[in-house]
């Protein structure tokens, strides 16, 4: 044969035979006879045993799998060709609770109306140091309460809104003269008539009382005052010594003759006309006897004549002028010594108590800029809502908002403000009273605030909006399903008949008017 004979020549030249022509000329035997093909298999066979097993086996796993694909279907499969099912009616209990309507906000809850004080230093030649009554953090600042002692001085505050801007002393007026009264009888204190603005007398005594209560002696007044005052008292005590002098000249040069002059006078004159009878009696020449009882009847006049005292009189209206010029200098000594409240002693806030909720400065500082930061004791809850939201919302309306571990607590819109630029309005409300460590934890958070708007009357039966149709006559109505939702539309259902109420969230209160409806009621929202 061929193959044997390539083979064979192979041999003949000492070539090693390839295993490929091994198996194409099917081998020979040890006599050199060539058997037949399959005797070159078997050696290929037995030589890669391994390799033709693993062939084996993954022909047959291919065929398995084939058969098995044909003949095995997965669940998903099997629905994925099956028909859609017949749709069923969709469909929703009916709810039976309280329903409301709510609307709802984001605010910032805190102490109200934050502000930083400064304190007026104007009034001090050095440096302004703080020298005591520093309050703690979250302490509460009330009418007449120290708000700082600087240089030794207080600085008292009075509930007021004007800041004091000048030092308020006799005789000047003004608003903040009225501020100062009233504030005076607010804290009970007789600071004369709030209806006149003139600083006066008894507005001085006010102010006396007011440092009385806070502890501290009225400011000093000016250097020299006092002795302006002693001297003004001293002038007036001689300008007073001076009248009664004066009085007492035109008192004694104003007398006239005294009943002794008068008596001496009458005397010498009934003497003279004796001597006249006498010496005419006797023949001799009176005449000059005569001439003297004239000048003695004038001079007897002269008695009875009023005495002039112009001079005295004018004296005595000279130390006169002088008394009043004393006194009028005395007074304005006084006046001037009399209480008054320097703009540096005084601190004027509205809606007393106030809390501090920083300090910046500690004792032995020089104040300067901001001492503190207070605000307002009352907390509230500050939100903006929109002008529909608004519309919802009154004075007086209840509220409640979510405490950190979840809670709710109670609130009440106290104001409403005007609405800004951009058609927000400022909502304030005022919570229900916190306790110290919860409103430390929750002091500047920004909490969800819930507003019911509208309520129901205790426990309703309600639907989803989607489950009431219109009758014939505008009627509302619904359809509650008796049989099997899945029926489709073979499903028993029946029509009821209902009067709708407050609406919330989806759902809307309904009265059965025509019919039974209950809670739990299948109703049909869909198909």
């Amino acid at each position: 044969m061929a193959f044997g004979r390539r083979r064979t020549e192979q041999q003949d030249t000492g070539e090693q035979p390839a295993a490929f022509d091994d198996v194409l000329a099917g081998g020979t035997d040890a006599d050199g006879d060539s058997d037949a093909p399959a005797g070159g298999w078997r050696r290929v066979l037995r030589g890669n045993r391994g390799l033709w097993i693993t062939a084996l086996v993954a022909v047959v796993a291919l065929a398995g799998g084939i058969v098995l694909g044909q003949v095995v279907v997965s669940p998903f499969d099997r629905a994925a060709g099956a028909g859609a099912p017949d749709p069923g009616l969709v469909t929703v209990p009916v709810q039976f609770g309280a329903l409301s309507n709510d609307v709802t906000l984001r605010g910032d809850i805190g102490y109200n109306d934050s502000s930083e004080l400064t304190f007026d230093t104007s009034s001090f030649e050095g440096a302004a140091i703080v020298t005591g009554q520093v309050p703690d953090e979250g302490a509460e600042v009330t009418q007449l309460s120290i708000a700082l002692e600087v240089t030794g001085r207080p600085v008292i505050v009075l509930p007021g809104e004007l800041p004091a801007y000048r030092t308020l002393r006799i005789g000047v007026s003004g608003p903040d003269v009225v501020q100062l009264k009233e504030a005076l009888a607010a804290v009970g204190i007789d600071g004369g008539d709030p209806a006149s603005n003139v600083f006066d007398q008894a507005t001085a005594n006010g102010v006396a009382e007011l440092y009385n209560q806070a502890g501290y002696p009225v400011p000093e007044p000016e250097e020299g005052t006092r002795e302006a005052v002693t001297a003004s008292e001293q002038g007036v005590r001689d300008a007073e010594q001076q009248v009664a002098d004066a009085e007492a000249a035109v008192a004694t040069a104003g007398q006239g003759a005294s009943a002794i002059e008068v008596r001496e006078a009458d005397n010498e004159i009934a003497s003279l006309w004796r001597q006249i009878s006498e010496s005419e009696r006797a023949g001799e020449d009176a005449s000059d006897l005569r001439d003297q009882l004239e000048v003695a009847k004038l001079r007897r006049q002269d008695l009875d004549q009023p005495k002039d005292v112009s001079a005295e009189q004018s004296m005595l209206d000279g130390a006169r002028e002088a008394v009043t010029s004393a006194q009028e200098a005395l007074v304005s000594a006084q006046e001037a010594a009399l209480p008054f409240l320097p703009a540096s002693e005084v601190l004027y806030l509205d809606e007393l108590p106030r809390r501090v909720d920083s300090v910046a400065v500690k004792r032995g500082d020089a104040l300067e800029g901001s001492a503190m930061t207070v605000s307002g004791a009352t907390i509230q809850l500050t939100a903006a809502a929109s002008s529909t939201d608004v519309e919802l919302l009154e004075e007086g309306t209840k509220a409640v908002f979510e405490l950190p571990d979840g809670t709710e607590h109670p609130a009440t819109v106290t104001q409403i403000a005007k609405s800004d630029e951009s058609g927000r309005t400022k909502v304030i409300f005022e919570p229900d009273p916190l306790e110290p460590d919860v409103m430390r934890e929750i002091q500047g958070e920004n909490v969800r605030i819930s507003i019911p708007v509208g309520a129901t009357d205790g426990d309703v039966l309600s639907v989803p909006y989607a489950a009431l149709t219109a009758g014939p006559g505008g009627e509302s109505r619904v359809e509650v399903v008796d049989g099997d939702p899945r029926d489709g539309e073979d499903a028993e259902t029946r029509l009821v008949v209902v009067e709708t109420g407050l609406a919330a969230e989806g759902y809307v209160e309904v009265t059965p008017a025509e019919g039974d409806l209950g809670e739990g009621d299948l109703v049909v929202v869909g198909s």
